[in-house]
């Protein structure tokens, strides 16, 4: 197939998907390596870009989803007939940041650090897709982990974990001096 033809058929998987899709599974449907479907994806990435288009292709670790512009979702929300998400309590970035800072984490942990009781918090942050179970720790009670999910990733414009800012730990040490 060539290059042309991979950068088209790519479009329409990501397309058609409307989630996102690990670049070793459109590797594997379009019998190409995966290094090839990232530097096509790349390119239609820089495509968009340069078009000033509507849509714009993210990646979310290893994988790509096709999405509108960040810019256009007043419009779209009007068109599909959606309400602005509400934002986040001030205790729920709390949490969020202890889980994504942490993760896996467990309610406990969380709430150890917070001082407070964080369970209806979890709950919302679950229903709101940002934070999932993990899996069990293997301790008595077996309590649940708690991790981030893609859609953390996509709500807050980063491609990683790895693109969290850093913690900056001299500023509590700064605060506590004074």
């Amino acid at each position: 197939m060539e290059k042309v033809e991979l950068s088209a058929a790519i479009e329409a998987i990501l397309f058609s998907c409307g989630i996102s899709v690990e670049a070793e599974r459109i590797a594997s449907a379009l019998e190409v390596d995966t290094a090839t479907v990232n530097n096509i994806v790349e390119e239609l990435m820089q495509k968009y870009k340069s078009q000033n288009s509507g849509i714009q292709i993210i990646k979310l670790n290893k994988s790509y989803q096709m999405c509108s512009v960040k810019d256009y979702g007043q419009y779209v929300r009007k068109v599909m007939d959606m309400k602005k998400n509400t934002p986040l309590s001030s205790a729920a970035m709390e949490v969020l940041a202890v889980v994504a800072y942490n993760q896996p984490v467990t309610k406990a942990f969380v709430e150890q650090i917070r001082g407070v009781d964080c369970s209806g918090v979890v709950t919302s942050l679950c229903q709101k897709g940002l934070v999932e179970e993990k899996g069990r720790l293997e301790l008595p009670g077996r309590p649940l982990l708690y991790g981030t999910t893609e859609h953390f990733l996509r709500c807050f414009g980063i491609e990683s974990l790895e693109g969290l800012m850093p913690i900056d730990k001299n500023k509590n040490d700064e605060n506590d001096d004074s």
